[in-house]
């Protein structure tokens, strides 16, 4: 493929790459997909605004990106902070704004061609910006200003704008213009037309020519070059472009067909141009397809590559996001863009490519759990048969969980454990505890296995995958699976689909999945029974998070961490389970697994509850007993732990 030459000078030695300035909002996607938006009945909710994707698409590919807007003092300004800042975005010049609401977007997908949305940006917190919240020393200290069509639409965000592009003149930092045209934003068609593209408008062609000149990078549509061009023909808007902005690269994106970029004269036909043909894909959304574009292409236009580099990621990330739900979570990562790029044939159906799908999931920036100590009381049928041993009422074992619940707190807050705790709670027994933890930044995890069962069966029958949609995103599922390689094959056919199904719904309610395997007693061990275990699982397809397995000899453990580096290394790690050993049993089994690479902690249980919970039902320990007791177990078992476990 030919290319072209990016002369574009850059400062160096600048902490950012790209400051975007603009839209920062709440997206709400219809989850049913060929419905009027007045029929939809369920909606998904992401980050969005097209300087927002664009901070998170390009901090996702690897630039140091900031965001600088306004948010609203609530739930809904939070969580689009924690996003940006969980992607690696800096928010610090974020603005959140007592006295206004964060602007929130509905959107359907009707089909291909309609995708309805509604814009509530009525006094909206991001379009509040004003030139006291441009900060001189925060804009000269990147490389580049991206700034979107909208934030010129009214007098004060216009003002704030501007006032960033002097800045950004003085500092030698690059500007872009991402004309980004919806002419509902405008205020020249009604508020319930949000899908319309295009409407031609001598008072925004008026408004954004003068601006041009500030620009070193433009980028649009065909139809948004025309609306700053002034004319119906590209040819012609381009030249009209090119005499305001003489100095700047023009892109022009084309769709399917791709993109060209002309830094110099205009052709005399835009396939003249220097273009790179796009990636054949069916679309399911282009909503955001355009900001997954310039993703793309300011990841490589920031770090000198060449047109060819630069328009080939662009295009790439453009045909994935039309291929997915949502915007900001569909934009992809560099692993997906090599793989991707790497297939002799683009996939027309990119999400029905399983190692793709997968790497959009496991390849994105996640919070890393290392030293991981879980107190696991997810048992159901150990707490009942301790409530019934002691005469106690079965309603009790909520209360105990709950106090168990604040024995890991106290635990966690006396050691300074922050990012290294975990539960195990059911939500059979467990659900106030499970709400008393959620929230505390711990790793939960929930069980879905009906206890003791071999072939293994849900504990709320086939309605469990379903509910998965009513969890947090922050639970985890735990499955139990007594599988042995070496049991029979109808009941390992059984324990295989059943797993199979609760991980092909891990993908798509985007839950964690931790599999832990226990091989039947009843068959015989062999040393290398769980490694085979493992291996089959992987063989299937069947990619868990995380594996919860028995402790193994030194031996045992370099078997695995072999199999995990081979197969995969995205597996967040493997944690030691319990099984009510002995504290001198699990001594051992943590100076075995001491060494191992992906060992990252231990859950363990009935070791640390079992007494004290007896003691509680029985009535021989008040509450602060139970989590002075419990806590003391806990604390001893990390002690241990810590003792045995080496330097990471």
């Amino acid at each position: 493929m030919h290319t072209m030459q990016n002369t574009t000078h850059f400062a160096a030695d600048r902490p950012l790459d790209l400051i975007c300035l603009g839209r920062l909002a709440i997206d709400l996607y219809a989850r049913q997909l060929g419905a009027r938006l007045e029929d939809a009945s369920s909606f998904a909710r992401y980050l969005g605004g097209s300087s927002a994707n664009i901070a998170f698409g390009t901090a996702r590919l690897g630039l140091k990106s900031a965001m600088l807007s306004r948010v609203g003092d609530e739930h809904m300004g939070r969580y689009l902070l924690d996003t940006l800042t969980a992607e690696g975005c800096d928010v610090s010049q974020v603005k959140v704004d007592p006295e206004r609401l964060t602007a929130l977007v509905l959107l359907g997908i009707k089909d291909r061609d309609t995708f309805p949305l509604l814009f509530y940006r009525e006094n909206c917190a991001d379009m509040a910006l004003e030139e006291a919240d441009i900060n001189e020393d925060f804009i000269a200290s990147s490389k580049a200003l991206l700034i979107t069509g909208t934030h010129f639409s009214t007098a004060k965000v216009n003002a704030a704008s501007r006032k960033a592009l002097v800045l950004a003149r003085k500092h030698d930092v690059r500007t872009v213009l991402d004309i980004d045209y919806r002419p509902v934003l405008w205020g020249i068609t009604g508020r319930g037309n949000g899908e319309e593209r295009y409407i031609a408008s001598d008072g925004v062609t008026a408004h954004l020519q003068s601006v041009l000149p500030l620009f070193d990078l433009i980028v649009g549509t065909e139809e948004e070059i025309n609306i700053a061009g002034g004319s119906d023909d590209v040819l012609t808007s381009l030249a009209t472009v090119r005499q305001l902005a003489p100095q700047a690269t023009l892109v022009v994106k084309r769709g399917p067909l791709g993109c060209a970029v002309i830094p110099g004269a205009i052709p005399a036909r835009i396939e003249d141009a220097f273009s790179v043909k796009g990636a054949q894909v069916e679309v399911m959304n282009v909503l955001g397809a355009g900001d997954a574009f310039l993703s793309g292409f300011l990841s490589g236009w920031l770090h000198g590559r060449d047109y060819g580099w630069c328009c080939t990621r662009a295009n790439a990330c453009g045909a994935l996001v039309v291929s997915r739900h949502g915007c900001s979570p569909a934009m992809p990562t560099p692993a997906e863009l090599d793989y991707f790029l790497g297939l002799e044939q683009t996939p027309l159906r990119p999400g029905d490519d399983a190692t793709l799908s997968r790497l959009h999931r496991v390849s994105v920036q996640r919070k890393q759990w290392d030293d991981l100590c879980v107190f696991a009381f997810d048992h159901r049928n150990q707490f009942f048969e301790l409530a019934r041993q002691s005469g106690a009422d079965e309603a009790r074992i909520s209360v105990l969980k709950r106090l168990l619940v604040e024995a890991v707190a106290q635990t966690e807050s006396a050691l300074q454990l922050q990012g290294h705790i975990g539960i195990l709670v059911d939500d059979r027994y467990g659900e106030d505890a499970m709400y008393a933890a959620t929230g505390r930044g711990w790793w939960i995890g929930r069980p879905v296995e009906l206890p003791g069962s071999n072939p293994l069966e849900f504990d709320r029958g086939r309605t469990a995958t379903a509910r998965l949609e009513s969890w947090p995103q922050e639970h985890i599922i735990k499955c139990l699976v007594q599988y042995h390689p070496d049991d029979t094959l109808e009941n390992r056919l059984e324990q295989e689909a059943q797993v199979r199904a609760i991980y092909e719904a891990a993908q798509l309610s985007g839950h964690e999945l931790l599999l832990e395997v226990i091989p039947s007693k009843k068959l015989p061990q062999q040393p290398d029974t769980v490694l085979r275990a493992l291996k089959r699982f992987y063989n299937l397809g069947i990619y868990p998070e995380w594996w919860k397995l028995e402790s193994m000899s030194v031996a045992q453990w370099q078997a695995v961490d072999a199999l995990l580096a081979e197969r995969d290394p995205y597996c967040r790690g493997v944690v030691l389970l319990g099984l009510h050993a002995s504290l001198d049993v699990l001594r051992q089994g943590f100076a075995d697994a001491a060494a191992s690479r992906s060992c990252r902690g231990f859950m363990v249980g009935r070791t640390l509850f079992h007494e004290p919970s007896q003691r509680w039902l029985a009535g021989e320990l008040d509450d602060a007993g139970l989590i002075a007791a419990a806590r003391g177990n806990f604390e001893t078992l990390i002690d241990i732990w810590r003792s045995r476990r080496q330097p990471r």
